[in-house]
């Protein structure tokens, strides 16, 4: 367990003495799948943030490869719940202009041939050459996971990218999704407050609490458990209810987040 990304006592606070989460450590391997799930205000997208370089640490330190992560870097993908598009230019143009920023030596029949690739991926072959305006909202949401791709990032962050999305459309787009970490072996930490999302795409589900006082002691909110995912790793959304642990495993998750996640 050589851990490709390392995340040592990380803490923010935004007060002093009060920190939203303090002394979080964590690793991922390289090629695993790990989600994060707590309530809101437990620190869950400070923490992705941290990871992805657009935000700083109070405290701690994360390594990915050996090396320290300080700001934003293509080694890095990231899609947000909000898709981010330009809405001026075209799928085929918003993700070449990913491309070109991480190879800007590609020739354009080459960067063409790449785009089309990654489009293709996300079955938006035929979206190619349209703006987002007249995209739904689940196609920009598949664009943006084909950009984050389209630049052979080292690791994908994921904050919560379906939440806004209809169920039959989510459903859908999990399942794209995780066919694609499959064929390229990616490295990815998503947060979700979907449970069953948490189980159908993660290797392992770290339950974060939140910060509480407890007459007048303040304790910061963190990683309260480490759940590994015991279901075949060949796992289907729609046969996922069918397997043995299923429910033991969601009860438990449901279980930390109505009785332990939050103090009460």
């Amino acid at each position: 367990m050589s851990g490709f990304l390392k995340i040592e006592q990380l803490s923010k606070a935004y007060a002093a003495g009060r920190p939203v989460f303090a002394d979080v450590s964590f690793t991922l391997e390289k090629g695993e799948f790990v989600c994060i799930i707590g309530h809101s205000g437990c620190g869950k997208t400070t923490i992705l943030n941290v990871l992805a370089g657009l935000d700083q640490a109070s405290a701690g330190v994360v390594l990915m490869d050996g090396r320290e992560v300080a700001g934003p870097s293509l080694e890095r993908g990231v899609v947000f719940q909000g898709h981010a598009l330009m809405p001026w230019l075209t799928v085929r143009q918003n993700i070449a202009f990913a491309v070109r920023s991480r190879w800007p030596e590609m020739k354009p029949a080459e960067l063409n041939a790449h785009v089309e690739k990654y489009v293709a991926m996300v079955g938006l072959s035929p979206a190619i050459d349209k703006k987002p305006s007249a995209l739904s909202g689940g196609m920009k949401q598949r664009v943006g996971i084909a950009r984050a791709f389209s630049i052979a990032p080292k690791m994908l962050l994921l904050d919560e990218p379906f939440g806004a999305l209809d169920a039959l459309t989510r459903g859908t787009i999990q399942d794209e999704l995780m066919a694609i970490v499959r064929q390229t072996q990616q490295t990815v930490f998503m947060i979700t407050h979907d449970v069953d999302e948490a189980i159908l795409l993660a290797d392992r589900i770290l339950l974060m609490s939140n910060g509480s006082e407890h007459e007048g002691v303040y304790t910061p909110g963190g990683i309260a458990e480490v759940v590994v995912n015991p279901l075949p790793r060949e796992r289907t959304r729609a046969g996922l209810h069918h397997l043995d642990g299923y429910y033991a495993l969601r009860n438990h998750i449901v279980d930390f987040l109505v009785t332990r996640a939050r103090a009460h």
